[in-house]
């Protein structure tokens, strides 16, 4: 069996010599490296770099991006009866000469790869020579691959297509400019002999009831390996089976096959069975007393189909995943690397922010161009949460050269990538890039090419090849948005995937009312982090939407303008900072409840929505659900509710208003529905107890009679639709024309035993979003809901924790509602500790 030895201990960081503007510490000094890790975090620890996530501290770390750095270690003793020895990286950012001694082992030029080198030959004499890794900055690289291959356009004014490298390290609208550089994955020295296991790739089916892993294997041998029949077995739970490997082969297939397999469901359609599974390469002609292994690989697999169905029909052409046969409306998240430094994204961490998702109803996580293929523990997370998981291959809003020396390197990382992710069940779509075919027909990108490669040969020839040749048991789609082929616009909503992004950048929230895309992609409107985050991160005074420090962690062009615009469609303007903060929270999430609800009631023509984004990289004002400091926004209380299986929505249809009964549950979904016109103080003015059923994955709609709906004069009723225990209200104008009343309510405070504070508060007027900012309470606290629309007389009960020192003023201060911010500009019920008694 071969020996493995992580390099782990030992490491420093050369820092560079004088002349570099930001060095503090000695020039060509050296400061204690971590491996895995980064020049950022490194620096960090040593207090030569102060925090870029903090004020404007981003723009004092430009320079690291631009500096050389070397890594260096002492190699252990080697001791080993083994014939070969690998130096193996499993990753390195970005470019790099690795050297033992005086000698080149060899270099690198891709962050999302692995690397081996031979070092049988330096054996003897390794201990105590020093291992280097030294680091060129990736905008040399860059600019010199540019310089090369000439200028191509893209989004940002940075250089990141012209290297394999996580993309919004050079920035992006929600991100910072961090360009880093590091041994960002584990680095170990393996010891082996005869033979190893080069590459595994598990094709895992289900045909007729039979599970079947077919188990693609690359082997290398040593030299007196290379003529030695060698056995594979293949283990997958409790079934096994052994094949022979002839002398010389380097490749072989293994199969085993499972009768009745336990199905991987996602979440919310079954259950998410696991099997291990091990393949184990054997010499057989070992001697007496020893079990002849060599090598072994161990996964987990699960057992399901995956299928996307484009079929044309009578709207266009179907985007329609199927898991299992069943078609899915794809509740989904777009993901982006969960911090700009992405060595400090540990499995917890991972499994923190996918558990928050999976809570929040999501069932699909897109892993975006402009980041990375994530870490097993990423995938690992999602297959055991029932999260289908939509891979676009890192290539994002940038026309990218298909010459060398880029092009080989795309092959090589996609091979090895679509190799790495197929044992996991979650994976369910290969996508070729982020917005590239989008932008070359938009854009103008094509004259300003003039014929010049940009990535469409990567898009629709190389990448399709790779993944048909080495998973074909995955869909693959050219890239998102995209229609399906030339024949139809690239974000034709009739056609395939579909981004929208002008009712962000130039409309009003209520105008994704106006199509039906058949699967949105992206969608998303912005809002600023919890309270307690900007705090955190921000020493301006006073707090204020263009503060120095606000201004600069907005990184959207003309982001703070945007903010302003949609709130001015709904909303008197603001008058101070907190209901500025509280507003423009709301109106990210009603946005993005107007999308879902829309689309969500138009199932299966439209089969999916992918809300942009779930999380942030830093502390900033962005699209997230959950901000840079992991605090949940209200947005994200309400994805709970827009995903949840049964949703009760309020729709336009061409013969009048319908109660939408959005039914995504496996069983039936049958009752009374109660529509009831409501005026503002309460009283009932007309009700109608409708009978519904919604079959399983299906929408019921109850036309809306003319006597219930409400009246726009004045803004004095809204509708109200009870299904269950759901339940929607239906305002016929917007906020700013609406007669809300003086918020007031009585508030009761209860400490649980457990520590934990209930917070009551029961409405003596309508209250319209009303919302417990927890942060405001104490920089750790949290609760349980986000916002909620109470009539007269009823309760809403807000669980909080980490409040340490709970008191009704504090609970009544940190109160906030649509009403006080309507009627009152620039103030809010939780301004009075009264709480609006």
């Amino acid at each position: 069996m071969k020996d493995v030895t992580p390099l782990v201990d030992g490491w420093s960081l050369r820092l560079p010599r004088a002349g570099v503007t930001g060095l503090g510490g000695e020039p060509g000094g050296a400061v204690p490296a971590v491996v895995p890790g980064c020049v950022h975090t490194d620096l960090l620890a040593a207090g030569l770099l102060a925090d870029p996530f903090l004020d404007r501290n981003e723009t004092a770390a430009a320079w690291v991006g631009r500096a050389d750095w070397t890594y260096a270690c002492v190699l252990p003793p080697v001791t080993t009866a083994h014939e070969r020895s690998d130096l193996v990286f499993d990753g390195l950012d970005t470019v790099a000469a690795v050297s033992l001694g005086d000698t080149a082992l060899g270099s690198t030029r891709n962050m999302h790869r692995g690397y081996r080198f031979d070092v049988t030959a330096h054996r003897p004499a390794a201990a105590g020579v020093p291992l280097t890794v030294a680091f060129t900055s990736a905008y040399t690289e860059a600019e010199r691959v540019r310089e090369l291959l000439g200028d191509r356009p893209n989004s940002y004014p940075e250089p990141f297509q012209y290297l394999r490298k996580m993309a919004c390290s050079f920035g992006w609208d929600w991100g910072p400019t961090l360009v880093t550089a590091g041994i960002w994955k584990p680095v170990r020295l393996e010891h082996w002999s005869t033979a190893r296991l080069a590459r595994v790739t598990p094709l895992v089916t289900v045909e007729d009831g039979t599970g079947r892993v077919e188990a693609r294997v690359e082997l290398e041998r040593t030299a007196s390996g290379e003529n030695r029949p060698l056995v594979l077995r293949v283990r997958v739970g409790e079934h096994s089976t052994q094949t022979a490997v002839p002398p010389g082969a380097g490749r072989v297939t293994a199969v085993a096959e499972i009768p009745d397999p336990r199905l991987w469901w996602p979440r919310g359609y079954g259950e998410q069975p696991l099997y291990d599974c091990e393949v184990t390469l054997t010499d057989p002609a070992a001697a007496p007393g020893e079990d002849g292994t060599l090598d072994r690989w161990q996964r987990r697999v699960g057992f399901r189909t995956v299928t996307l169905d484009t079929s044309p029909d009578a709207h266009g052409s179907a985007f329609t995943l199927a898991v299992n046969g069943t078609p899915v409306f794809a509740r989904g998240v777009n993901w982006i690397p969960d911090d700009v430094l992405p060595t400090r994204v540990d499995a917890a961490r991972y499994r923190r922010r996918l558990r928050q998702a999976a809570d929040a109803g999501v069932d699909l996580v897109r892993v975006w161009g402009g980041g990375l293929y994530e870490s097993d523990d990423f995938y690992d997370a999602c297959d055991e949460l029932g999260l289908m998981v939509w891979q676009d291959f890192p290539f994002a809003c940038a026309a990218y050269p298909e010459e060398q020396p880029l092009r080989s390197e795309v092959e090589a990382e996609a091979r090895e990538n679509v190799s790495r992710l197929a044992p996991h069940p979650s994976l369910v779509l290969w996508n070729g890039n982020n917005e590239n075919l989008w932008g070359f027909r938009d854009w103008e990108w094509e004259p300003e090419l003039a014929g010049d490669s940009w990535g469409e040969g990567y898009y629709l020839g190389l990448l399709p090849r790779v993944v048909a040749e080495t998973d074909p048991t995955r869909p693959y789609w050219a890239g998102s948005p995209w229609s399906g082929s030339w024949e139809h616009h690239p974000n034709d909503p009739r056609h395939g995937t579909a981004h929208s992004w002008e009712v962000w950048n130039r409309e009003d929230y209520t105008d994704y009312l106006d199509s039906v895309p058949r699967f949105v992609a992206e969608f998303g409107w912005q809002a600023p982090p919890a309270y307690a985050t900007a705090r955190r991160a921000l020493s301006d005074e006073p707090l204020a939407p263009d503060s120095p420090g606000m201004l600069h962690h907005q990184k959207a062009e003309d982001g703070n303008g945007k903010l302003a615009r949609g709130l001015a469609r709904h909303f008197p303007v603001p008058a101070d900072f907190d209901t500025w903060h509280y507003l423009t929270q709301v109106n990210q999430a009603r946005a993005i409840a107007t999308g879902i609800e829309h689309w969500r009631s138009h199932w299966p023509r439209c089969a999916g929505t992918v809300v942009w984004q779930l999380n942030d990289c830093w502390p900033v004002t962005s699209w997230a659900a959950i901000d840079g400091d992991e605090r949940p926004k209200p947005l994200y209380h309400e994805l709970a509710r827009l995903y949840a299986d049964r949703l009760v929505t309020v729709q336009a249809r061409p013969g009048g208003q319908v109660a939408a009964l959005v039914n995504q549950a496996a069983g039936e979904w049958t009752g009374e529905a109660v529509l009831r016109r409501v005026a503002v103080d309460g009283t009932v003015l007309a009700e109608a107890r409708l009978p519904f059923a919604a079959a399983p994955r299906t929408v019921a709609e109850l036309p809306v009679p003319d006597e219930l709906l409400p009246a726009a004069e004045g803004g004095k009723e809204l509708l109200t639709v009870q299904a269950g225990a759901e339940r929607t209200c239906w305002f016929p104008v917007r906020d700013k024309d609406f007669a809300y009343p003086e918020p007031a309510w009585d508030l009761d405070l209860a400490v649980r035993p457990d520590g934990s504070a209930q917070v009551t508060v029961t409405a003596r007027v309508l209250l319209r979003d009303l919302l417990l900012q927890a942060d405001r309470l104490a920089p750790g606290a949290s609760t349980d809901r986000g916002l909620t629309t109470l009539l007269p007389g009823e309760s809403a009960a807000f669980t909080v924790t980490g409040w340490d020192t709970p008191t009704p003023q504090a609970a009544a201060a940190a109160l906030f509602s649509v009403n006080a911010a309507v009627r009152q500009p620039g103030g809010s019920a939780g301004d009075r500790e009264d709480g609006g008694r």
